[in-house]
């Protein structure tokens, strides 16, 4: 298996290398040199970065942390105090630095940095996510017959994206559903959207005979 980026938010993709957690998990980080592939592979962190055994750990618990703050949003459940720790610990790290260059943007930094950016994003994605009850209670709520006088369709702030496991029964990535109405379903067409599509089709043929 690959590095894959689907689930809009590069903590959420660090939780999902670990795939089929609930059957035959698949772990893609096996040891620094695989951080670091990963680390290279995800946009908004630097090209290149050295990881050694401890950032490898911090790392792993960090991804773990993070899944499972994410899965108890996703049942609506209170976060754990332990991961809630590890993920504002590792926020707390250093910075990533940033330069012009003719190209566009040039993003450098240590590996406790890329940690650090990630953790930092992680915690603006789980504290901004609404719980399963809010977005059942958005979905069922009318929607304004018009806008009122003084809004702008421009300025208005767009819902917060619900966290969503992939409804695949066999995958367990977890993802950012910013689809309109958040009815996304998939983690990504590609890799099981087409595939359970596939699967059904398949299934309809032999039950026509």
């Amino acid at each position: 298996m690959e590095f894959s980026f689907v689930s809009g938010d590069p903590a959420l993709d660090l939780a999902a290398t670990v795939g089929y957690r609930r059957t035959e998990p698949v772990d893609l980080l096996k040891g620094p040199a695989d951080l670091e592939r990963w680390v290279n592979a995800c946009d908004g962190l630097p090209a290149e970065v050295a990881a050694d055994l401890a950032s490898f750990d911090a790392a792993v618990t960090l991804r773990e942390a993070v899944y499972r703050l994410a899965l108890a949003r996703t049942r609506g459940d209170p976060f754990d105090p332990a991961d809630v720790e590890v993920v504002n610990t590792t926020a707390n790290g250093p910075a990533l630095a940033l330069e012009l260059v003719d190209g566009g943007m040039r993003i450098t930094g240590g590996i406790r940095a890329a940690l650090a950016h990630v953790a930092r994003g992680g915690i603006t994605v789980l504290a901004a996510a609404p719980t399963p009850s809010a977005v059942s209670q958005s979905a069922a709520a009318p929607a304004p017959s018009s806008p009122p006088a003084d809004s702008s369709s421009s300025n208005a702030t767009p819902p917060a994206a619900p966290i969503k496991e992939c409804a695949r029964p066999d995958c367990t990535r977890l993802y950012l559903d910013r689809s309109r109405g958040a009815r996304r379903t998939w983690c990504g067409m590609s890799e099981c959207g087409n595939r359970v599509k596939a699967a059904a089709y398949r299934a309809r043929r032999r039950a026509a005979g």
